[in-house]
């Protein structure tokens, strides 16, 4: 097939609409059950190279959560515990390691990876399929399917073995933009030039800076990731400021670890209530707003009781436990206001390019909270 014509392109105004290879070639995919989108065909061949690069850079399956052309989340098939199979809610499930690795990715910001766009480095298998089937996702890429999970919608198969060619070309207002692929391979060997006193990066935490530096290539930049046991557990992206950037991320795992606090692991919802309503009650009781799911005549339509205020507090208590987290940023940290934002998300280790004029105050921040900062020497914007 050497090209697909698509119903529309961003919008609905926007016809005619298609996508095809400049050099010839039959396109890489097939789409093997519904119609994909423009918008779902950004995700997919975005979301894709991230899978592929990640299996290649851990021997992991993984899998990534994208919306809008970034990721919500993104994850290799390290095990889970049983708390995090519980706030993802794939408890009651038997999950393979490519259905782990989806879970994860889909787990960590659920209000974010609501009617996502799902990616596999391995083949899409029952357990996985069953697992998407009851979410809201527009649809999935993956090298290959089973049998039972043909059914899901919106399939698209890539064939694993495409090269794109080197240069790449956008057009904008009537201009083609031309430029080379960018083939960097991320590695641990990217993480060797440490310049905090703390030059001790753990090989978990490795994967992990790994993980997020591979992420933020796929992302809308300025984009920050922070990331814990295998995954992406908050992704800032797309905002003009740095510093907003390691906010929205650090807000994003602060939630991801207060879903682990047992206040809302025991939440009493009512029987049958349906999952995006109880991630958004749960994200709602989480926050500062929690009235707006507490109040009388409201709570009842949630729960089967009325649970206890989540106080400010508890979770600050709660949040001073959490440790043992990895940043990455895709350009560096202009001043050390971003080392203190992501210190009281349980940021140990960071990677990110260096270069500031201000360099120094980073790294003295990192010190004080004995940080260790490995400077890549590599950007990673994404545009």
């Amino acid at each position: 097939m050497k090209e697909l014509e698509l119903k529309y392109g961003c919008n609905p105004n926007q016809k005619p609409a298609k996508i095809f290879t400049n050099d010839g070639r039959d396109l890489p995919i097939r789409v093997l059950n519904g119609r994909p989108g423009y918008i779902n065909l950004l995700d997919a061949f975005n979301s894709w190279q991230l899978v592929k690069e990640l299996k290649a850079a851990t021997g992991m399956p993984a899998a990534a959560s994208f919306k809008h052309v970034s990721p919500a989340g993104a994850a290799v098939a390290k095990p889970m515990s049983d708390t995090l199979k519980k706030i993802y809610f794939v408890d009651d499930l038997e999950l393979s390691p490519i259905a782990t690795a989806y879970a994860r990715a889909r787990g960590a910001d659920r209000m974010s990876s609501y009617g996502d766009w799902a990616a596999l480095s391995d083949v899409c298998d029952k357990e996985t399929a069953t697992l998407l089937a009851r979410e809201v996702s527009d649809g999935i890429i993956a090298p290959g399917y089973t049998d039972e999970a043909l059914a899901i919608y919106n399939i698209v198969a890539i064939d694993p073995s495409y090269q794109p060619v080197p240069v790449e070309h956008k057009d904008v207002f009537g201009i083609t933009f031309e430029q080379g692929r960018n083939e960097l391979k991320i590695d641990a060997d990217m993480l060797t030039n440490l310049v905090t006193e703390n030059k001790e990066i753990p090989e978990d935490a490795k994967l992990d800076l790994v993980l997020s530096l591979i992420t933020l290539k796929y992302t809308q930049s300025n984009s920050v990731c922070y990331a814990k046991d295998g995954q992406a557990i908050g992704i800032g992206a797309g905002q003009q400021s740095r510093i907003h950037c390691t906010r929205l991320a650090g807000n994003k795992a602060d939630i991801w670890y207060l879903r682990q606090h047992e206040k809302v692991l025991n939440l009493p919802f009512k029987e049958g209530i349906r999952r995006p309503d109880r991630d958004n009650t749960i994200d709602v009781y989480i926050s500062e707003e929690h009235d707006d799911v507490l109040r009388d005549g409201v709570w009842q339509q949630f729960f089967t009781e009325k649970p206890e205020v989540f106080t400010r507090e508890e979770k600050a208590a709660w949040l001073a436990t959490f440790k043992g987290v990895s940043v990455g940023s895709d350009a560096f940290f202009p001043f050390g206001d971003n080392i203190e934002r992501a210190h009281k998300s349980g940021v140990e280790f960071i990677a990110q390019p260096g270069g500031s004029i201000r360099d120094d105050n980073v790294i003295d921040t990192c010190n004080k909270y004995g940080i260790a900062m490995a400077f890549t020497g590599i950007r990673l914007f994404h545009h």
